[in-house]
């Protein structure tokens, strides 16, 4: 997270009015950075960054390039896809977090920005499994449950809740014995 008191997001897509439009929707709660290209958008992220809206089909660097240009260089800050793309089974590859098809309004936007702003406190287990459960939210909508990708999705997901859950019961013991060595 950043150091300022808001944190920041980079808005990035080739359509400029669009990218000044989501600016101005987040500018009141975040920090906003824009970049309506690929490259631009690799030069700017670095580690304050705790959101990126990401367009997919851009021109010279498409959104699925920054992308894993971001998670190469270590960027490990919270991803929306915001595109016009319909979802394919093969998003099921692609680490990102989140995937909203445009258009987004104001609403939708802001709450997507705050829910992954919390996420950047997360466990990276739990970021796993939000980022994980998005993905198949997304594939559902779009109807593209009859892939061995999506179930494969849907195994690794499971195995990630059960994980959590395993976690949480640890922790739970382990407060609950803490509690008893208390009062003792």
């Amino acid at each position: 997270m950043t150091t300022t008191d808001s944190p920041s997001v980079l808005v990035v897509d080739d359509e400029e009015p669009l990218v000044e439009l989501y600016a101005r929707y987040l500018a009141s709660r975040y920090t906003v950075q824009t970049a309506t290209s690929g490259k631009q958008a690799v030069e700017l992220a670095d580690d304050s960054l705790d959101v990126v809206l990401l367009d997919r089909r851009m021109p010279q660097m498409s959104g699925d390039k920054v992308l894993r240009a971001l998670r190469e260089e270590g960027v490990t800050a919270q991803v929306a896809m915001l595109t016009a793309v319909e979802p394919k089974a093969s998003i099921v590859e692609m680490p990102f977090d989140d995937y909203r098809l445009k258009p987004v309004d104001k609403a939708d936007l802001l709450g997507l920005v705050e829910v992954l702003v919390e996420r950047n406190e997360y466990d990276k287990q739990s970021q796993e499994f939000f980022a994980l459960a998005a993905k198949r939210a997304t594939l559902q909508t779009a109807g593209k449950t009859d892939t061995e990708k999506y179930e494969e999705l849907t195994e690794q997901l499971e195995e990630t809740r059960e994980h959590i859950d395993t976690s949480l019961d640890k922790v739970g013991a382990e407060a609950a014995f803490a509690d008893l060595a208390a009062d003792d």
